[in-house]
């Protein structure tokens, strides 16, 4: 119950963060588009805080480009001073191409502030969930052989055994297929028996989806897999 509760956190909370972005991604759209091409990840921390900082094209042209690169160096410091240096030359000349060189309405300015401060909590507390999701799992035994399966990785897997529960009450594996509800539906009317149904979809939506996504996930890796050879 306690794995299930967390896995349920952890979607819900991931459901708010992605409107989050979209609603973000909307906003930085009227303020400075030519941003997102910056860093390799737009919700990356240090791309958060850089435009924390530097929220417009304004901030930035007046801004030194050494000071940039500091700034960018001291909010990565993982990264080197090379690449702080080359981030800053591509924010100028991002903020240079920026249509918008101007922002009109203050009240932008601090709804992306207060964007960017949602989307760092967000990632900060899904960041601590799924670690509470690994190590509530990890006390399943099940959970090693179910990762192992082409397809299914750490939240996959938790999903899949928090939303079964203890397997032992399902008497016959017929019994899982429908709780999952991927059995197929039957058609019939008078003589007539449809050959071709689709699955039923009763039973715990959750566990389906999560199905789904090893499914598409095992798909992908084996494309990708072609594609080496």
């Amino acid at each position: 119950m306690n794995l299930r509760n967390v896995t349920w956190q952890h979607e819900n909370i991931t459901e708010l963060h992605v409107q989050a972005k979209l609603q973000f991604q909307s906003l930085l759209d009227q303020v400075f588009p030519e941003y997102k091409g910056v860093f390799g990840s737009l919700y990356s921390v240090v791309s958060l805080l850089t435009l924390k900082e530097y929220p417009s094209s304004e901030d930035i042209l007046r801004t030194e480009e050494e000071e940039l690169s500091d700034k960018i160096a001291e909010l990565c410091k993982s990264r080197s001073k090379a690449w702080a240096k080359e981030k800053a030359t591509e924010l100028k000349e991002a903020a240079k191409r920026n249509r918008i060189q101007k922002t009109l309405y203050q009240s932008h300015i601090l709804s992306m502030n207060m964007y960017i401060h949602m989307l760092l909590q967000y990632k900060e507390h899904l960041s601590k969930l799924a670690a509470e999701i690994d190590a509530l799992a990890k006390e399943v035994e099940e959970y090693e052989l179910i990762k192992s399966i082409p397809g299914i990785g750490e939240k996959i897997a938790a999903t899949i055994i928090s939303e079964i529960g203890e397997i032992e009450r399902f008497s016959h594996p017929k019994k899982l297929v429908a709780f999952a509800g991927i059995d197929p539906s039957v058609f019939e009317s008078g003589k007539f028996r449809a050959t071709i149904n689709r699955i039923t979809k009763r039973g715990s939506s959750r566990l389906r989806q999560a199905l789904l996504m090893a499914v598409k996930c095992a798909i992908r890796d084996c494309r990708k897999k072609e594609d080496h050879r």
